[in-house]
């Protein structure tokens, strides 16, 4: 089992090696493939850094520089941080595209989406533009203290895992990727590891406030990439129209996908972040 962890965590880059950054309070991991401008690929809470396996090497195989990262407290990365969510991410962001020594595209899904924003605001010299999959860059309007309080309890460490396990499959709206079952046993199989639960667990916990205080600062090419069956968002292209309108950026929604359209239509969401990088100058 735990070599089939390793390999379905590292399946989308078999031809690369784990790296680790030491950032304050842990060690990040990502890898690296490709050669020409740099595209950072970062996942959202819950997820591992192979979300990207499709993605990446398409991207990698028409010129470009790519690498993925794991957030902090999954996949290969440390789960001993003091501190977890949007803000915490963004630091990490930071200091791994000064670790790369290039200015980056910035693909963000769900709450990395909203790390990339904040990172963008914060260090603008480090991210040459955005492209925000399924994004969470604001508090919900909706939002519900009752329900944020269930949440934290179903989140809890002794049952995350469980719980977890039977929601991925709700966000996976639409047309699911061929391994999605193997898939998800990866992801689960990860949370379970010592120390993991309570890693994703304070994860849960973020809110989307910094990120969009953020939203203003940002004056850099933005794309918005929603999955039109999104259950994240009341509309999902409502949402993905206010953040590409106030980013002063674009959408483009991908039809028969949920929250995860990197993986669950790859081909249509290559081709509008390839799109996006033509049209922005960030060409390989």
């Amino acid at each position: 089992m735990a070599n089939y962890i390793s390999h379905m965590m590292n399946r989308h880059s078999a031809d690369t090696t784990t790296q680790y950054l030491a950032v304050p309070g842990g060690n990040i991991a990502f890898d690296e493939r490709g050669t020409g401008p740099l595209i950072l690929l970062v996942p959202g809470m819950g997820d591992l850094r192979s979300t990207y396996r499709f993605l990446a090497p398409a991207l990698a195989a028409t010129g470009y520089r790519v690498v993925s990262t794991d957030l902090r407290g999954h996949g290969d990365s440390d789960a001993n941080f003091p501190s977890y969510g949007d803000v915490a991410t963004a630091s990490d962001i930071s200091a791994l595209l000064r670790h790369l020594d290039a200015p980056a595209v910035v693909v963000g899904n769900s709450m990395g989406a909203g790390a990339a924003v904040i990172t963008a605001a914060e260090t603008p010299e480090l991210v040459a533009g955005l492209v925000l999959v399924g994004p969470f860059v604001r508090e919900p309007a909706s939002a519900n203290p009752l329900m944020k309080l269930v949440m934290r309890i179903l989140m809890a460490r002794p049952w995350a895992a469980g719980v977890w396990k039977a929601y991925l499959p709700k966000l996976y709206a639409g047309a699911r990727p061929s391994d999605f079952a193997e898939y998800r046993d990866a992801v689960i199989a990860a949370l379970k590891r010592p120390g993991y639960a309570r890693a994703f667990s304070l994860t849960t916990r973020t809110d989307h406030v910094a990120a969009g205080e953020s939203v203003a600062a940002i004056t850099i090419p933005t794309l918005v990439v929603m999955g039109d069956k999104d259950p994240d968002f009341p509309d999902p292209k409502v949402e993905a129209d206010w953040i590409s309108s106030t980013l002063g950026g674009t959408t483009v929604m991908i039809e028969d996908a949920g929250h995860y359209p990197q993986s669950q239509q790859p081909e249509q969401t290559a081709a509008a972040i390839l799109d996006f990088l033509g049209a922005t100058g960030h060409r390989a």
